[in-house]
């Protein structure tokens, strides 16, 4: 059988508390008051996008809509411009999963950026629509900074699944 080139190292299996911790943990950097720039990554988004992609039966398109709808609440937006952006990016990224896991961390980088993009894009345009006010020019580099992030992201999150190098008769995994 062919194996994707990404996987040379088997995993165990995810803990479901894990999942949620760093969904919840995610949701919280998101709501820290850090003079929110629009080119601050949405936190939220990544990890989100992260789960889809490793754990598309865990974390699917319904979970990513809940999601927006706190986000949605918290931030004061119009109700329903989170959890849309959160959906489709759920969505598309659950598409490509098992294509995305084909490539090395730093091109799965370059493969999302295009989804950060179009759901920066969707929230952009119903905010626009709204009648908001435009956040400028920054927020063009919000989906570059978050796929920037994504190596340290899979790195951070893979870590607990990770098998010991050198098993031996105390670590029989």
């Amino acid at each position: 059988m062919i194996m994707p080139r990404s996987s040379d190292q088997l995993l165990l299996p995810v803990n479901p508390l894990f999942v949620w911790t760093t969904l919840v943990v995610a949701f919280l950097l998101n709501l820290v008051p850090l003079g929110r720039h629009a080119s601050m990554p949405d936190f939220m988004a990544l990890v989100l996008v992260f789960w889809n992609v490793h754990q598309p039966r865990r974390v699917g398109v319904g979970l990513a809509f809940l999601f927006g709808l706190m986000m949605d609440v918290h931030d004061g937006a119009i109700l329903g411009q989170h959890a849309l952006a959160y959906t489709l990016l759920s969505f598309f990224a659950i598409t490509i999963h098992r294509r995305l896991r084909w490539f090395t961390v730093p091109s799965q980088a370059v493969q999302i950026l295009p989804l950060f993009g179009a759901a920066h894009a969707v929230s952009f345009i119903i905010r626009m629509f709204a009648g908001g006010m435009l956040p400028g020019w920054e927020l063009v580099f919000a989906p570059v900074f978050e796929s920037l992030l994504w190596p340290v992201v899979t790195w951070l999150l893979l870590a607990p699944q990770r098998r010991a190098p050198d098993p031996d008769e105390n670590r029989p995994l």
